[in-house]
């Protein structure tokens, strides 16, 4: 486990979330190989658009250069696109569905896709963006474009939780396009 690190970036979440994130970490002992980056939803906006990209650099350089396998958790990715559609507004670009950036596909792309491995690099790089889904609303465009996306998506159900089955995925809406 010595070539095991993790990168975990929270987005936009408050002050009790990111103690409880870091508290964690130190709990199970994995915070000497882990790096954290934290934006508060007090934090300038910018700094929330900036985090994925920090986190995923910071991933690149331990997966591609100190040839670790890298874990890194982008958390929450709605967040980050709320922020991204406020930038977009304060420049008057012209919004595309629900406000958002008509670019928010590729700029989202951007991130998903700095995963994997580089060949003749022993490193890699396993990325798992959690997002929200607003009002459970699965074709909402931040979790519409993530699927487009990604290789797959596991979609976890907030009315299963409530009955009290862990985890709570509901493996319909869920995807691989990796399965066959």
């Amino acid at each position: 486990a010595r070539n095991f690190s993790i990168v975990f970036a929270a987005m936009g979440v408050n002050l009790e979330t990111s103690r409880f994130f870091k508290q964690d970490f130190e709990e199970n002992g994995s915070l000497e190989r882990t790096a954290l980056f934290l934006n508060l939803a007090n934090d300038p906006t910018i700094e929330r658009i900036i985090t994925p990209r920090l986190a995923l650099t910071t991933a690149e350089y331990l997966a591609y250069q100190t040839e670790r396998h890298v874990l890194t958790i982008l958390t929450d990715m709605s967040s980050y696109a709320d922020a991204l559609r406020e930038v977009s507004a304060a420049r008057e670009e012209v919004p595309g569905r629900r406000g958002y950036p008509g670019y928010m596909y590729t700029d989202l792309s951007t991130i998903y896709e700095r995963a994997g491995r580089v060949e003749g690099r022993n490193g890699s790089i396993t990325q798992i963006p959690i997002l929200t889904m607003p009002n459970d609303d699965i074709t909402h465009p931040i979790p519409d474009l993530t699927g487009y996306i990604t290789e797959g998506q596991i979609s976890v159900d907030r009315q299963l939780n409530n009955r009290g089955i862990y985890p709570p995925i509901n493996v319909l809406p869920s995807l691989s396009r990796l399965m066959k």
